[in-house]
């Protein structure tokens, strides 16, 4: 035990073990998918955020390039403008003498054109004066030369006065502008190359930037590639201009789109290492953005200037970059939940099938066990049983004073109860272990319910209900399928109504289900909802108004009605359409009742096994409540279905399928032995009139007397019956062929008090008119005793009720004075021809000699006792090894019995062992046969003992057991005479001698 639980704690180690390897695993990998979906999202969120930059960086370009290109271009019209002033100047100044051109008219001039150079705060034109000429210079103008500091310009080698000016400048008239350093430069390179020049940028008076422009005038024109030297002597002067630089660029980004979005900046970046800004803050902006740099050209070749634009506030991250990137993301994680999920889950159903496989082992170690267990105890209490019943069996074949055989007639019936018990609950567990195999055997329906009539006639009678059973004629006189089972669902359908019934009927019936409407297609709410087509309880109560059924009383079906009945009798009238070649029959059965009902909140558990309506249910009418659970399986297992309708104070209606198969008579073999109880014809030709005031009741007898071969017509009243007979009122019997009836059957509540009086002296009426030459015997149907009732009636004979067959064909040949032939008196006289009855068993075991082994004395008392009794020579063996020794190869038995559990070797072993001494016989006695060669022409009988097994465990293991090991059938204990017969009648002939 120590290594088994060492053994069991490594292994759940090792389980323990691997399952925290997987944990680790899975959540190194949810690890892992997490990193690299947050890697897999800041590399999207990154690229985009990059796209989107790149594309603002773009538009940044465009729109910078836009607008130095239109700087330029504006710049450029104003110099334009100015060379234009420049040229007017050469032509009216120095080409006219005298001179057109004045001070006044320059400044007019100036100022009506100032619309074409917006950006030029003023123009003024100086001239240039060499220092030989400057005497007679001022002495023109009235004035002295003065420097940009309002003092007399120095002595040096030329000057450049202003001499016109704009008025808005005017008060640079005079002053030299060679007088400043960087002007002097600028003057002197615009001379030299013919351009415009531009000065570094300075605060105007308006305190904006800007930049002053200086251009040329010559006195004649120049080619493009003049000289420097021709340039310098051709100078007549120079043209000048203050540019406001912020105010062309206010303008032209006043004018542009997206002004707000852009900061621009313009730089004279011609020192490079310290650029000067010309327009926008020289304060860098907070926030780094992107930048762009245009160059711009503004005519000057030294000077450099360049134009930077960027976006005023950083570019804000684009929705995009973030929705795109979360979605991935979040799908990313989506995917690994998904896939931990499967997984997990994968290794839960992996897990969960590992645990089913041992449960299944478990359960299969558990369904063995059961099934030992059921079968040790079946044979543990049906082995006792067994001794009990056979005593009691044998006790009741000697003389007995009736207390005594009361007694044991008593102790008998609780025996068998008890045995049906048992039965019922290892039917049950077969059920439940799905061990129920149905057999597929020819048989008649109509005698088995005869037989189930039989055995509840008594109780029927006692308690004075009708009890009646009706099958159509469509349904085959011979079926195919299991008839034992299918008795057992109609015995306990049956006894449950003939159990709850006090008063009222109970009437089986049997149809086709094609043409029946009781079929079970047609669900029953009731049982769902527990009304059964009612409101309330209140409504489902019973009324006291008379109903046509077989009794009178309400059904809780109401389409158990007089109407539908008769719809189904027109299918058997008429021709339905059928399928007559199809080998299945499907059959509707259905068990009326009018008893106590099933309460409505009980009727949803009515199929559950072991429960009943409520306690007092068992305490008032017995039982277990497993015979409907047991039903409903046997039912499912013929491939039917079971429902019911039920009404409180009402009754229950029970109705059920089952699937059977067609079975011709000349296709019964003798492997297939049919239970047959053929009735007799003598009654063939005959004629009937009954008198029945109850439609149903009369159609079950008409039944019946259809059975035996009997026409019969139907009257409400025996007033009516004696027109009929009589003729009168032109009544006749037109089914009958105007046949005169030789019997007259009258329902006991139809005859009325002083009937018999009337009736008699009718009948002698018409007798001595000669209207009828043999009158009709009288029967009268009742459920009560015959012996009692005929002696109150003055009848012929009295047919006690309920209806059966065969007692009807007796009760009508002794009535009749009808010879019965032997065959026939065999069958009706309560033999079982055929069917194992006492008669033909005597003839199978007379002079038989059978061995008995079992290691129950009792038993074998039992088993000795029985046999005997029908003539057999018997010896009992309590062991299977005494049974070896005396069954050595040649013996005299023709039949054993064998127990299957005894001590020291059970019947399977001694069984094979039989069959192996047997084998090694049969082998000696052919070997034999050769050796004579071909003078003998007999051959040696093999030997082969006909070996029952008797046990008293019905599990289906323990028949295919038997089959193994080479015994012929069993005998289940305790056994009947039937049930022997069956046994035994195809290894045993009467005919043969022992």
């Amino acid at each position: 035990m120590g290594v088994g639980r060492g053994g069991g704690g490594g292994g759940e180690a090792a389980v323990r073990k691997r399952w925290r390897v997987k944990v680790r695993l899975s959540t190194a990998a949810v690890v892992v998918w997490v990193l690299a979906s947050a890697a897999l999202w800041a590399g999207l969120h990154w690229r985009f955020r990059r796209a989107a930059l790149h594309k603002a960086e773009e538009g940044l370009v465009c729109m910078c390039e836009e607008r130095a290109r239109m700087l330029q271009d504006q710049f450029a019209v104003s110099v334009n403008h100015v060379h234009a002033l420049a040229i007017l100047i050469a032509t009216f100044h120095y080409d006219k003498l005298p001179p057109a051109l004045d001070q006044d008219t320059f400044a007019a001039y100036a100022a009506r054109t100032s619309f074409e150079r917006p950006l030029l705060s003023g123009v003024a034109y100086a001239r240039r004066v060499v220092h030989a000429d400057r005497e007679n210079f001022e002495r023109q103008q009235g004035w002295i030369i003065k420097t940009m500091k309002h003092e007399p310009s120095p002595v040096q080698d030329e000057y450049a006065p202003v001499i016109y000016s704009q008025e808005t400048i005017s008060y640079i008239e005079g002053l030299d502008v060679m007088s400043g350093e960087e002007d002097r430069e600028n003057i002197l390179r615009a001379r030299a190359t013919g351009k415009a020049v531009l000065t570094r940028p300075f605060r105007l008076m308006s305190n904006h930037l800007g930049v002053v422009l200086t251009f040329p005038v010559y006195l004649v024109d120049l080619p493009e590639d003049a000289k420097v030297e021709d340039r310098v002597a051709a100078t007549a002067g120079y043209l000048g201009g203050a540019f406001d630089v912020e105010s062309l660029v206010e303008n032209l980004l006043r004018q542009l789109a997206g002004n707000q979005e852009l900061v621009v900046n313009v730089y004279d970046a011609t020192n490079h290492s310290n650029p000067l800004v010309m327009y926008g803050s020289e304060i860098p902006l907070g926030t780094p953005s992107p930048s762009h740099t245009c160059m711009l050209d503004f005519g000057d070749p030294i000077r450099k200037h360049h134009m930077i634009c960027r976006y005023r506030n950083r570019p804000h991250v684009p929705w995009s970059a973030i929705t795109t990137s979360s979605g991935v993301f979040i799908i990313c994680m989506l995917v690994g939940y998904i896939v931990y999920a499967a997984w997990s889950r994968y290794d839960n159903v992996k897990e969960d099938c590992r645990k089913m496989e041992e449960l299944k082992k478990r359960a299969e170690a558990a369904d063995i066990a059961k099934s030992q267990f059921l079968a040790t105890v079946s044979h543990e209490i049906r082995t006792p049983m067994n001794g009990v019943l056979g005593m009691l069996d044998m006790l009741l074949d000697t003389e007995l004073k009736a207390t005594q055989r009361d007694y044991a007639q008593t102790a008998q019936i609780c025996g068998k109860a008890l045995i049906s018990l048992i039965n019922e609950v290892l039917d049950r567990a077969k059920i439940e272990a799905g061990k129920l195999d149905l057999e597929s055997v020819p048989f008649d329906l109509r005698t088995i319910l005869d037989d189930v009539i039989s055995l509840f006639s008594s109780k029927s009678r006692e308690k004075g209900i009708e009890l009646a059973v009706y099958v159509s004629e469509k349904v085959p006189e011979i079926l195919l399928g299991d008839p034992g089972r299918f008795r057992q669902i109609i015995t306990n359908l049956v006894g449950n109504s003939i159990k709850f019934t006090e008063r009222g009927h109970v009437f089986v019936q049997v149809h086709l289900a094609d043409h029946s409407n009781l079929a079970t297609e047609a669900k029953i709410e009731p049982v769902a909802n527990g009304m059964n087509g009612h409101k309330d309880e209140a409504s489902a109560i019973s009324t006291s108004i008379s109903q046509n059924t077989l009794s009178g009383f309400e059904a809780a079906d109401s389409r158990n009605n007089w109407d539908n009945f008769k719809l189904l009798l027109s299918y058997e009238t008429n021709e339905m359409p059928y399928e007559i070649d199809s080998e299945k029959v499907t059959l509707v059965v259905s068990v009326e009742d009018t008893g106590i009902g099933i309460p409505l909140h009980a009727q949803c558990r009515a199929f559950t096994p072991f429960m009943q309506a409520d306690s007092s249910t068992s305490r008032n009418y017995g039982g277990t409540g497993i015979g409907l659970s047991i039903s409903k399986c046997l039912v499912e297992i013929m491939g039917g279905q079971i429902n019911f309708v039920s009404r409180p104070l009402v009754g229950s209606t029970f109705t059920f399928t089952a699937v059977l198969q067609r079975c011709e008579k000349n296709a019964i073999s003798d492997n297939k032995p049919v239970l047959l109880h053929p009735l007799p014809s003598s009654f063939k030709g005959f004629s009937a009139l009954l008198v029945d005031k109850r439609h149903v009741r009369a159609i079950v007898t008409k039944y019946h007397l259809q059975r035996l071969g009997i026409a019969s017509e139907v009257v409400g009243t025996i007033e009516l019956a004696l027109s009929v007979l009589s003729g009168r009122n032109g009544s006749s019997l037109t089914s009958m062929g105007n046949k005169q009836p030789c019997m007259l059957l009258i329902e006991s509540d139809s005859w009325g008090s002083q009937m018999d009086v009337s009736l008699h002296a009718t009948l002698q009426e018409m007798q001595q008119n000669d209207r009828t030459h043999l009158l009709p015997k009288v029967f009268l149907l009742s459920a009560a005793e015959s012996d009692k009732v005929k002696t109150i009636y003055s009848v012929d004979s009295v047919i006690t009720k309920p209806l059966k067959a065969s007692a009807l064909a007796a009760c009508l040949f002794q009535a009749l004075g009808i010879t019965q032939p032997s065959n026939e008196n065999h069958n009706d006289s309560g033999s079982l021809h055929g069917r194992g009855g006492s008669g033909s068993l005597h003839g199978l075991l007379l002079g038989k000699n059978i061995l008995v082994v079992d290691d129950n004395k009792v038993n074998l008392r039992v088993a000795a006792g029985t046999l005997k009794k029908y003539g057999a020579k018997v010896e009992c063996l309590e062991s299977g090894k005494d049974a070896l020794t005396l069954l050595q190869v040649p013996h005299k038995f023709d039949l054993c019995l064998m127990d299957i559990q005894m001590p020291e070797m059970d019947g399977f072993e001694a069984t094979r062992q039989i069959r192996a001494m047997e084998g090694k016989a049969n082998e000696q006695a052919d070997d034999g046969d050769d050796d004579s060669g071909s003078e003998s022409t007999v051959k040696t009988a093999k030997w082969h003992l006909p070996i029952l097994a008797m046990t008293a465990d019905v599990i289906q293991a323990t028949h295919e057991e038997c089959t193994k090991c080479g015994m012929d059938g069993y005998v289940s204990k305790p056994f009947e005479e039937k049930q022997l017969f069956q046994a035994v009648q195809k290894f045993l002939d009467a005919s043969m001698p022992s």
